[in-house]
This record gives structure tokens, sequence and C-alpha cells, in this order.
């Protein structure tokens, strides 16, 4: 086997175990998935987590999305309590958006659910394969920033 084709087999393998793992875990009921928001409404809270605020040029962006439909899932998430508007205080003719207190929350409750599943699963591995994986997944996340610039805050 070329060194190549070994590496894309491996690549192949650990991508295909997380997804494995990604299923596994939704079996169980996270916030996730009883939160009952759509996925564009989950997408727009997860980018608000990350950055903070955006405008609706912003989100629509993001979400490769008109503005008429970023207005839309806006308007169901400030009446679901999860995000607010406010006028920017650089330039009062733009609005900004922002997770409340409550969505901050969900996007906590969903992280530690994720954290605690995968936590359950480390718990039952031995010392020495904890070692190496903390090896691997250190140098993971340099590539990682390497490759994507460091992002603080980050979901």
């Amino acid at each position: 086997m070329r060194v190549d084709d070994e590496r894309d087999d491996l690549i192949h393998r650990i991508t295909q175990i997380q997804r494995d793992l990604g299923r596994a875990f939704a079996r169980h009921q996270s916030p996730l998935f009883t939160s009952n928001l759509t996925m564009r409404q989950l997408k727009v809270v997860m980018v608000l987590a990350v950055h903070g605020s955006a405008s609706g040029q912003e989100l629509a962006h993001d979400l490769g999305v008109g503005l008429g439909t970023v207005t839309g899932i806006v308007d169901r998430l400030v009446a679901h309590g999860l995000v607010s508007r406010h006028e920017d205080p650089h330039d009062r003719r733009v609005r900004r958006v922002e997770l409340t207190a409550e969505g901050a929350a969900l996007i906590e409750r969903i992280q530690d659910d994720g954290i605690q599943h995968y936590r359950r699963v480390l718990e039952h591995l031995d010392t020495d394969t904890l070692r190496a994986l903390d090896m691997v997944v250190h140098r993971v996340r340099a590539v990682a920033e390497d490759l994507f610039g460091k992002e603080h805050d980050a979901v």
C-alpha cells in the first residue's frame, strides 16, 4: 500500500469513527434535539455564540440566505427569548443581534451535554490510552489553529 493510500484510508477510518460517535451521542436526549429549533435557527444561535453579536447582513452572509429570511429567523428566536436586537453603537442604522442569557444557557447546555457523553467514554479508557489521546488531540488542535486561526470562545 502506498503512503498516500494508507493516509487516505486512515483519514477515512478516523472520520467514520467521528460520525459513529456523533450518532451514538445523538441517541440520548440532548438539549440540541429537544430545543425545537430549526436548523437555521440553531445556526444563528451558534454563530452568535462564536461571534458575540452580528448584524442582519452578517447573519445573511453566514447562512447564505437573504436579509428577509434572516429577519424571520431572528423574529422567531426573539419570540423564543434566545436572542435580542439592539442598535449598533458605531452605526445607529444597523441593528445587531446577540444571545440573551437564555440563549447563552442553551449553548452551554448543548456543550455540557456533549462533553458529559464524551467524558463517559474517556472514563473507560486506561491511562496509557488517555496519555496517547491527549498528545493526539493537542496536535490536532494545533493544526486546526494553524489552518483556521485561533478562535476564542469557540462553540
